[in-house]
């Protein structure tokens, strides 16, 4: 998703009816942990993935409005 910047981000979508190019992350960090590692949302994305503090963050507060 393009925020107000126009810069691209990433965005968690529990409803999962945001459009996007479908980089699914459970909202668990060990999943972002391991996507990272592995490379997995550079080649989804097609483009280099840097900085994922934010989409931790993110992930973070799912998690806790989940609970």
């Amino acid at each position: 998703m393009t925020d107000d910047r126009g810069e691209t981000t990433a965005a968690p979508d529990p409803r999962k009816c945001l459009p996007g190019r479908g980089a699914w992350l459970h909202p668990d960090i060990a999943c972002l942990d391991l996507a990272v590692r592995r490379r997995a949302l550079s080649r989804a994305f097609r483009q280099r993935v840097e900085g994922t503090d934010a989409l931790r963050a993110r992930i973070r507060d799912v998690g806790s409005s989940q609970q």
